[in-house]
């Protein structure tokens, strides 16, 4: 998936939990949930916009682990919005099914970053070791 398509996926799933918490009754339960799942799934998109303008390896690996949490977050809400909301389960489960791939791809994304990273690091210490061969 591109990193436009990446953006747009992650969009798309916070427009829909914003429709579904329309749907939903109002009640103590659900707006507490609803209030923590529509920051959560914003939270996944906005963050992702960031790593993209990340401004090292380290930040970008930082900022997609925030997309990770908050992706997380976004399925636990709705694993706990199901329960108390049957009749729109298979709509959360939709939604769920494209946060979930969203998580695989985040994932994979920080675990290649972090391998990029420690390459890099392995390669300035042997150039500082070859440096400080020469000057003895």
């Amino acid at each position: 998936m591109t990193e436009k398509e990446l953006k747009a996926r992650t969009k798309s799933i916070a427009i829909a939990v914003a429709r579904l918490a329309i749907k939903l009754s109002s009640n103590k339960i659900n707006n507490t949930y609803i209030g923590q799942i529509l920051r959560s799934s914003a939270s996944m998109g906005a963050n992702y916009r960031a790593a993209c303008r990340a401004k090292s390896t380290k930040d970008f690996i930082y900022k997609l682990q925030v997309v990770e949490e908050e992706t997380d977050e976004t399925m636990y809400f709705l694993e706990l919005l199901a329960e108390f909301n049957e009749n729109h389960r298979v709509e959360m489960r939709n939604i769920y099914k494209d946060s979930e791939l969203i998580l695989k791809i985040i994932v994979s994304s920080i675990k290649t970053s972090q391998k990029k990273e420690d390459i890099t690091i392995s390669r300035q210490s042997k150039i500082k070791n070859l440096k400080s061969k020469k000057s003895e």
